[in-house]
């Protein structure tokens, strides 16, 4: 590309490549990767990381990458749902004579964009790179994935709070994310530490496996957000989503990918894959929310805001505000509840858009109703629902 050297030219210059670029769209996600490539397969993928992911945003910058892939004779086909390809120091080039115009503002000030081709620019100029080592991804269509590059662009996503939980495809994640033995925040293709064992044991060089997963850790990737702490990195992993305020204890507590917080948490259980909780909430010691793969039939579970889950209990509806699971209870989609007739109507006032007849309910019929307590009478076995009369309340010092 020739120097751009004014804004108007640049914006002119975009108008172009999106009207003469065959098959021109605006994708609804892109970002340069840097990949860490197999040991055995060296053309393979196995972790993909992005210092900035663009979401359904900055579409300028995504033109002028289409535009420096023509020039390095690479077209991007627009009728596929995501497509990745190799840069190189001509691409960098490229885009750097486009944002001329903003190369006088101040680092800190300039885009964020113009900030990775720059610095990726001056790296490659210092230090060089291996062919293959870093790609620019983009998503059109929120389709089930077909690469790695394009799985973690998404789980960056959702981790950055740039979607809502459960909001995109994930589909296909599974199959095309590698299973890897992880050391020191890298992958290692298994297939290698077999082939190598023998000479990688004799020499002392056969590396400290911390875990082995499709998926990395949340803090590999991820700078969490202010007053969020999580004090052990193996109990969440890369794809959640944490709000401000969230507090991961160690111990039983996990929370798994497109999962997580919407305000600040107290996080001693698990939070499975698909499950949201509220702000202000409490999930007790070892409690459990069942995932949509977990006896939900499918259906992924919300706990309302300052609700408390006790120790031991586990979750299996979706739950409204200010509702109380005790200790050690399992409420199941199926779990026969008592709810008798003075507290039914307390619990109606609360709600008002049921209307509930009887005394005897599976649990699932109360799902979604706020101000409910679930609790187990000692003498009978029984399990009832009653209106909570507890107010559910956070330390804010320690959130």
């Amino acid at each position: 590309m020739e120097t751009i050297q004014t804004t108007d030219a640049f914006k002119a210059l975009i108008e172009d490549i999106k009207s003469t670029t065959s098959g021109y769209r605006d994708p609804l996600a892109f970002g340069i990767c840097r990949v860490d490539l197999g040991q055995l397969n060296l053309e393979k993928t196995l972790q993909a990381t992005y210092p900035l992911i663009n979401w359904d945003e900055n579409f300028a910058s995504a033109a002028i990458f289409v535009r420096a892939l023509e020039e390095q004779g690479i077209k991007v086909d627009f009728t596929q749902s995501e497509v990745v390809c190799n840069i190189n120091l001509e691409f960098l080039k490229s885009c750097l004579s486009a944002f001329t115009p903003y190369s006088d503002e101040a680092y800190g000030d300039a885009h964020k964009n113009i900030q990775v081709i720059s610095a990726l620019y001056a790296q490659i100029m210092n230090n060089g790179s291996l062919e293959g080592e870093f790609k620019v991804t983009f998503i059109f269509d929120d389709a089930p994935l077909q690469s790695v590059e394009a799985s973690y662009l998404k789980l960056y996503a959702i981790s950055q709070a740039k979607v809502p939980l459960r909001d995109i495809n994930l589909n296909g994640a599974f199959g095309v994310l590698p299973n890897v033995a992880w050391s020191a925040g890298l992958p290692i293709e298994l297939e290698y530490l077999r082939e190598f064992e023998i000479e990688l044991k004799l020499s002392g060089d056969y590396p400290h496996i911390d875990f082995v997963d499709k998926f990395p850790r949340f803090l590999q990737h991820i700078i969490p957000q202010d007053n969020t702490r999580i004090l052990d990195t193996s109990k969440v992993r890369f794809g959640a989503q944490l709000a401000a305020g969230t507090t991961v204890m160690p111990g039983a507590s996990y929370i798994n990918f497109n999962a997580g917080t919407t305000g600040s948490v107290m996080v001693e259980g698990r939070i499975s894959s698909s499950a949201i909780v509220g702000n202000g909430s409490d999930l007790g010691g070892g409690a459990s929310i069942l995932g949509v793969l977990s006896g939900t039939d499918g259906n992924p579970i919300s706990v309302g805001k300052n609700c408390l889950l006790g120790a031991n209990s586990t979750c299996g509806i979706p739950l409204g505000d200010g509702c109380i699971i005790d200790a050690g209870l399992a409420i199941l989609e199926g779990t026969k509840i008592g709810v008798y007739p003075e507290e039914l109507t307390k619990i109606m006032k609360v709600n008002t858009n049921a209307n509930m007849k009887g005394e005897i309910f599976k649990a699932k019929q109360l799902s979604n109703f706020s101000g409910i307590h679930f609790r187990q009478n000692s003498m009978t076995g029984e399990i009832t629902a009653s209106r909570s009369t507890r107010e559910i309340k956070l330390n804010s010092d320690l959130h």
